[in-house]
């Protein structure tokens, strides 16, 4: 089994229930890469990656097993410098820390919008990114896994509350197939198992 994790959580999320799996199946090999990139499966030789947030539009079939929690935050020292935006509309006029060309999503009521925020500070890595934001680069959508003892500290805040992201998610995917391999409908199985067992993973007492 070739599979791909984030760097940013998977050794200390999902590590476990890998190990679990090869100890329950000992005859199976386990490959894991951890980067945060988009690896490409079909080109890198992979059976699966785990992909946490929102899926982007490919043609890869995905399957959620938990839940994936986030939040728009930047420092008090930004929004003094620059103020806080209020609305989606105003994300464009602030510097945004983020990984890419990524787009953001929020919730209107019922209805998403979707705003392309411009940065000069990027980075693939969710940690990177936070300490980015903490020293005041910039705002930030970031992983709550990842930001809760910055915001407990008050190093982050969360800003533009009343336009809290759409729910995202914790997916396993692969590359188009008819039916999964067994050792890909196995993990995905385990991970499922493993959200279950620990409605707390993320460990923010939700």
């Amino acid at each position: 089994l070739r599979v791909a994790m984030p760097l940013t959580f998977g050794p200390t999320h999902f590590a476990r229930v890998l190990a679990e799996m090869a100890r329950q199946h000992p005859k199976l090999h386990i490959h894991t890469s951890y980067n945060d990139r988009f690896v490409d499966l079909i080109a890198e030789g992979f059976d699966c990656a785990i992909r946490a947030g929102y899926l982007q539009d490919s043609n890869l079939i995905a399957k959620r097993v938990g839940p994936f929690h986030g939040k728009l935050v930047a420092s008090p020292d930004y929004i003094e410098a620059h103020g806080s935006p209020e609305t989606v509309d105003e994300i464009v006029n602030h510097q945004a820390v983020m990984q890419g060309t990524e787009t953001w999503q929020f919730m209107d009521g019922d209805r998403i919008v979707t705003v392309q925020p411009q940065g000069r500070f990027k980075a693939d890595n969710a940690m990177a990114l936070a300490a980015a934001a903490a020293a005041g680069l910039g705002i930030a959508w970031l992983p709550d896994c990842i930001i809760h003892e910055y915001v407990a500290s008050g190093a982050l805040v969360p800003v533009m509350t009343h336009y809290p992201p759409p729910a995202a998610g914790v997916y396993v995917v692969r590359p188009p197939g008819q039916h999964p391999a067994r050792k890909v409908r196995v993990l995905t199985e385990m991970l499922t198992e493993h959200f279950k067992r620990n409605p707390d993973l993320w460990g923010l007492d939700r």
